[in-house]
């Protein structure tokens, strides 16, 4: 593998404790990054603060992403410990039910919104001042390829995955010349735990839609985002990258 130089580079990577986030984390590690984990499931936590033991500098923040000051006070935390935020990775998310539109309660639509969208707000407008200070930065957004196509039984998950798009492409041209770069990626389906969250009958949709015929991998994930995290990066921002083996079609 190949090593992406990340030396002392602090990294937040939210939804750290498993899945992509996780497997960010460990690649974010092995090219040198500090790396503080921000979930909100103390016992997931506890368990990859372990499992990533002698793999560099971790550091973990029990914090609620829909909580603008919990996430306030967990970016200042965070910024104290490393020295510094350089990388902010805005991973955590949920699927939320299979539902139509019209079958889905307020409430059901509202909390995939929240964690999804509202958090990558939340996390950005608490890190980016701490950025601004060092006049650098790395910020990577997870979005999905159902932010651009729109998956059927998955309005508010795709509203809020388009929403992270075009919050990317806002904030990358904001900060365009601050020596902050803004970018996001849009998977197609990656395999997680979060496939539990979800119907086979959906599972079974978004594999056909797949040119390659299979799920992505989280190392896959892992291995573009240490790039967008890195200096290497330095000519994109408020750019769209896919992981979609071939679904993307723009």
């Amino acid at each position: 593998m190949n090593q992406i130089d990340l030396k002392d580079r602090g990294a937040v990577v939210t939804g750290g404790a498993r899945g992509i986030g996780y497997a960010i984390a460990q690649r974010l590690l092995a090219s040198g990054a500090k790396v503080s984990l921000w979930d909100r499931d103390p016992a997931a936590l506890a368990e990859a603060l372990k499992s990533l033991a002698g793999a560099g500098e971790v550091a973990t923040e029990t914090v609620d992403l829909t909580n603008p000051e919990a996430v306030e006070a967990a970016a200042h935390s965070t910024a104290r410990g490393f020295g510094r935020i350089d990388i902010l990775i805005n991973n955590a998310g949920i699927a939320g039910v299979n539902k139509k539109l019209w079958e889905l309660t307020p409430d059901e639509w509202r909390v995939v919104v929240e964690v999804d969208l509202n958090a990558v707000f939340y996390c950005c407008r608490a890190v980016v001042p701490i950025m601004l200070k060092n006049g650098y930065g790395r910020i990577v957004n997870t979005a999905s390829i159902a932010g651009k196509e729109g998956n059927p039984n998955a309005s508010h998950y795709s509203a809020a995955k388009a929403g992270v798009i075009g919050l990317t492409k806002s904030l990358g041209k904001e900060l365009a010349q601050s020596g902050i770069l803004v970018n996001c990626f849009t998977p197609a389906v990656i395999q997680t735990d979060i496939l539990k969250q979800v119907t086979q009958q959906h599972i079974d949709y978004m594999l056909a839609k797949i040119p390659m015929g299979r799920f992505g991998e989280v190392q896959e994930a892992a291995a573009l985002v240490a790039w967008l995290s890195s200096e290497d990066c330095s000519f994109s921002t408020g750019a769209v990258f896919d992981l979609s083996g071939g679904r993307a079609t723009y």
